[in-house]
């Protein structure tokens, strides 16, 4: 099975195309705070190069569609949309948070074990991803053994660490995760790890990740926790022209 995978929700573009049980064939990702739109395209070109193969050889397509920047995660599920429609390919979507999640517990596993992540059951602290929101806020959600444990949220560092149960041991990983540390210092019960605030979405993960999840039969769509923060001004629309 061959999927390729696509990301551009955060400060990165990547892309990448992973074969099953041989792993990741082709991929590239590049951090950047814009240009997504303009370099996604060829990049997927390049990965498909690379890995000598033509779209017909995809099985699916995979994408992050949020939460994020609300152009960024609009540029990928596009990109996707548009290669399903094209190629015929169904689409699986997975939320960034899950996306950082999967790279986070491929980093513990390669540091416990010394080898790549695979099926082996292994036990792994859950994760909390918290990335900055803006707003003094995070994108926030909880894994289990790689699962999702809850919807993904957009929350204060304060509801964060009260909402977190008690005895809880956790690996907080994200640019929001010292925050969600510091505010859950008091909390003597809880147990927190603050790792990896450099972490992003990386298209690698993301197409392992789609090897395990159903594809969707209906069309993947952006998920977006709030409103996009530019709004027309109050009495500032232009009027329709008259016909």
């Amino acid at each position: 099975m061959n999927i390729l995978g696509l990301d551009t929700c955060f400060d990165a573009c990547s892309v990448a195309l992973v074969r099953a049980g041989e792993g990741c064939v082709a991929s590239r990702f590049e951090p950047m705070a814009t240009g997504h739109a303009e370099r996604l395209i060829p990049m997927i070109g390049e990965v498909m190069d690379e890995a000598g193969l033509d779209f017909d050889a995809l099985d699916r397509i995979a994408v992050t569609n949020g939460p994020g920047t609300f152009t960024g995660t609009r540029i990928a599920v596009a990109a996707a949309r548009s290669l399903g429609l094209a190629t015929g390919k169904p689409l699986v979507g997975a939320t960034s948070l899950w996306v950082m999640a999967e790279g986070v517990a491929q980093e513990l596993f390669e540091a416990k074990t010394g080898t790549t992540r695979d099926a082996r059951p292994i036990d792994l602290p859950d994760i909390l991803i918290a990335t900055d929101a803006r707003r003094d806020e995070v994108y926030v959600q909880h894994f289990s053994q790689g699962l999702p444990l809850g919807d993904p949220a957009v929350l204060s560092s304060m509801q964060v660490a009260q909402r977190l149960p008690q005895g809880c041991t956790l690996i907080v990983a994200g640019s929001g995760a010292e925050a969600v540390a510091a505010a859950a210092a008091d909390r003597q019960s809880v147990d927190l790890r603050a790792i990896r605030p450099d972490l992003l979405p990386d298209a690698r993960y993301l197409a392992n990740l789609a090897l395990r999840l159903d594809s969707m039969a209906q069309t993947v769509s952006p998920l977006y926790l709030r409103p996009a923060d530019a709004k027309p001004q109050a009495g500032k629309s232009i009027p329709r022209a008259k016909t």
